[in-house]
């Protein structure tokens, strides 16, 4: 998984595509707890960045990004292209983060 490509891009320079594996999917719903929403309320009064939202939803965006890299090495690609996320609101303190995008097979392109 270390060594897999991933990018927002349709293609990677230097590669060609020689086999599409399909839909990678990795996804994670992250809950609130009681000691960020009250640090998240003090902030709400007075305006600003809420750090502890931004931070637990940068680490639910890894979360499924390593999932669906894991799901991509699984379909037997070593890459991920056209790699997007989405983010929803699945209940009241709750949270799902989505990480898709197309597996394929990369080979590099000799001479480049």
């Amino acid at each position: 998984m270390e060594d897999m490509i991933v990018t927002t891009t349709e293609s990677i320079p230097g590669y060609r595509v020689v086999e599409i594996k399909g839909l990678a999917r990795g996804g994670i719903v992250r809950a609130t707890h009681v000691g960020r929403d009250i640090m998240a309320f003090f902030k709400n009064l007075k305006g600003g960045e809420v750090q502890e939202y931004t931070q637990m939803l940068a680490e639910a965006r890894e979360e499924a990004l390593r999932r669906m890299k894991l799901h991509a090495e699984d379909m037997g690609a070593n890459a991920v292209i056209g790699v997007r996320f989405m983010t929803s609101a699945v209940a009241s303190g709750m949270a799902e983060i989505y990480a898709y995008g197309t597996a394929v097979v990369v080979e590099k392109i000799e001479g480049e």
